[in-house]
């Protein structure tokens, strides 16, 4: 077994590819918060790429952390210079593995803020991007606004405080670099919201304008905030995981990343203190990024929703499982050609028809076996992002809602905490307490789940959709979830 580390590179297995690079020469260019898995097999992944090419070593990725949970990555990550194994699973059951080296530290930003402040302030840093997840910018999920109530905000605010937010570290950062007549450097978002630049425009303008109006101000006019279309299916790395590249390819990797051979990055071509050249390895710089994102967040992120929850029900536990029964993979298809398809904008270059074949090809992988219990996660961040807004389009088009409505209630029967074998469901979700207890009243008060006017607005006084959603529930408590897709498809 081969200890993951610099000084083991030279000793890998021959089929595993590795840096080509001298990481002794990388020096960091890049800042980047909430390293995990998805991180690590996408954004890590391209710039190794580049690196292997022999350019952008100056553009090496420090990681933060800033959760308690964080300190795990920090600890994995630090014992082993930095490097991870990617394990790309085929659905021919080929595993293909590569050893990233463009991770080159790591800092837990409790630990010692005064260095990642110190690091963001530095001119060499001249990117400082985020996955920080759709609930890490802080925003109430109707108004949309910055909720400066969070109790961590607060902290931050107070003068003087040593801020332990990813809002307080770039905004300090950011002041840092305007009193030293630094440029400011560019906030690169990589997480799945919709226009995810500009809300984290809004969100860190917010936070810095309560904390001095003045620099608000200039974050708003010099600082850089692309948006991004990110894609590549990557589920959590288990146990059984970091068994299987020790077993394959023995090597001893504390946390390897496992993920699809799909990859897609769609980024706005806004940088300017620069950039890596990442066109040379394949992602798409483009002008205007909200056509590619809207595909996938319509399509691709809806229709994650749309088999998760009827599948959990059916008794299924992994996404390829699901798409393998022919009724769940034509209510997908269906689902994204009548309902998604229909709320886009065109999208320079793609072939609609080919990508929507493609997303039922990606999510029937074996291999990955990526878990419903992951899709299922975090419901009340993902479905009125996703879904609520091809209702509303939708709805004011006068176009077929009958399946988002079926995906909602099949959310709202899944909230009610256990699958049609009586078993019991683990809800994880930020709200999770007050939608079980919502979800509690479906069959005596068939609207209450809807009539939650956080999640879901004003679509409760929509008769079309509440007529819809009433349909699908009582399907859903009388029928079950397979008969129910049965009568859409």
């Amino acid at each position: 077994m081969i200890k993951l580390n610099n000084a083991n590179l030279a000793t890998l297995p021959a089929d595993v590819a590795r840096p080509t690079y001298d990481r002794g020469k990388l020096t960091t260019g890049i800042v980047h918060f909430g390293v995990g898995g998805f991180h690590r097999a996408h954004q890590a992944m391209y710039l190794d790429r580049l690196m292997n090419k022999g350019e952008a070593l100056d553009w090496g990725i420090c990681g933060v952390g800033v959760m308690p949970s964080d300190q795990r990555m920090r600890d994995a990550l630090n014992g082993q210079d930095g490097l991870y194994t990617l394990m790309v699973k085929h659905p021919d059951g080929h595993y293909e593995a590569s050893v990233i080296g463009s991770i080159v530290d790591f800092l837990y930003a409790p630990d010692d803020p005064e260095a990642v402040l110190e690091l963001m302030a530095a001119p060499s840093t001249r990117i400082v991007s985020l996955t920080i997840t759709e609930g890490g910018y802080n925003f109430h999920h109707v108004t949309g606004e910055f909720d400066l109530g969070n109790a961590d905000v607060v902290h931050d605010l107070a003068a003087g405080a040593v801020p332990r937010t990813v809002f307080g570290l770039v905004t300090e950062a950011l002041r840092r670099r305007r009193a030293r007549s630094i440029a400011p450097f560019t906030v690169m978002s990589c997480d799945n919201i919709q226009s995810n630049g500009d809300v984290a425009r809004k969100m860190f303008c917010a936070y810095a304008g309560a904390k001095d109006a003045e620099l608000g101000d200039f974050i708003a006019s010099h600082v850089a905030f692309p948006n991004a279309m990110v894609d590549r299916i990557t589920p959590v790395t288990t146990r059984e995981d970091i068994a299987e590249v020790a077993r394959r390819f023995g090597i001893d990797d504390a946390w390897p990343v496992v993920c699809e051979p799909f990859t897609q990055w769609v980024v706005e071509d806004h940088f300017p203190l620069g950039r890596p050249a990442y066109e040379k390895v394949g992602v798409q710089m483009v002008a205007d990024v909200v056509p590619y994102e809207l595909m996938k967040l319509r399509l691709l992120n809806a229709s994650h929703q749309a088999l998760t929850y009827f599948g959990y029900l059916a008794g299924y536990r992994y996404a390829h499982e699901v798409t393998g029964n022919p009724l769940f993979a034509k209510f997908l298809l269906d689902y994204m050609t009548l309902e998604g398809t229909p709320t886009l904008s065109p999208v320079p270059g793609v072939d609609l028809d080919d990508y929507r074949r493609t997303l039922i090809e990606r999510f029937s992988n074996p291999e990955v076996r990526d878990t419903l219990a992951r899709l299922c996660a975090e419901s009340s961040d993902r479905i009125p992002k996703w879904l609520l807004p091809v209702i509303r389009c939708q709805l004011k088009a006068g176009g077929d809602i009958s399946r988002s409505a079926a995906v909602v209630a099949s959310w709202a029967r899944y909230a009610e905490g256990t699958d049609e074998q009586g078993r019991p469901i683990e809800v994880v979700d930020r709200l999770k307490d007050r939608l079980m207890a919502i979800a509690a009243h479906n069959r005596d008060n068939p609207t209450a789940f809807i009539e939650n006017r956080e999640l879901f607005g004003d679509l409760a006084d929509e008769p079309r959709f509440v007529a819809a959603y009433r349909e699908a529930l009582a399907s859903l408590h009388s029928a079950g979830a397979l008969e129910t897709v049965r009568r859409y498809c």
